[in-house]
């Protein structure tokens, strides 16, 4: 059995489909991507690896996806970057030979650009809910500063102008799907030094 997505861009009704999923043997657990701010480094250190570990245990109950996501920050805990939180569970299932049994989704306030959803998809998320970035458009929506009859509308011109960038990004790549880029890791740093 697979699950398949429309679009690797989730609304929250389709976050919620997938995080109440229970049919033929699927079953969804969300990890959040937080840190107590007041630890500092070690921390955040400790709240990666425990992350990671959550993942396998997951996995290990027989979780066939995993949300990762970084609601629920205050004053007292931060979020984990999501790029950097999907990237080590990624390489951490796969090196516990884990990977191929579960799908990633981020559930994030950061992404918002093109590039953010490449990289994300690119370093292993099969989809993301960009919560932030929709409730955006709703606030700009309820101003009256949009040109859309819904917010709904607003959502779906959105989302249709990230799949249009991002098929724009494979093709430059030579690849035609987003299964072939998902986990690919095709990216190259740029005026950076050794």
């Amino acid at each position: 059995h697979r699950l398949e997505l429309e679009r690797p861009i989730l609304t929250l009704q389709e976050l919620e489909k997938i995080r109440q999923v229970s049919d033929h043997g699927y079953q969804s657990s969300t990890l959040p991507m937080l840190f107590p701010v007041a630890g500092g480094h070690k921390a955040f250190e400790e709240a990666l690896s425990g992350l990671c570990q959550q993942a396998e245990e997951r996995v290990l109950a027989g979780n066939t996806f995993l949300i990762l996501s970084d609601r629920g920050v205050n004053r007292e805990t931060a979020p984990l970057p999501s790029l950097l939180g999907l990237a080590a569970v990624h390489h951490h299932l796969i090196r516990k030979g884990l990977r191929s049994r579960v799908g990633l989704v981020v559930e994030t306030g950061e992404a918002r650009e093109v590039m953010h959803y490449a990289l994300l998809t690119g370093f292993g998320a099969s989809a993301v809910h960009p919560y932030l970035a929709f409730e955006t458009l709703y606030e700009l929506f309820d101003r009256g500063l949009l040109e859309t009859r819904t917010r709904d509308e607003a959502v779906e011109r959105y989302i249709k102008a990230i799949r249009k960038s991002l098929l724009k990004i494979f093709s430059k790549m030579g690849i035609s799907t987003l299964q072939s880029y998902t986990g690919a890791q095709i990216f190259e740093a740029i005026g950076l030094n050794s």
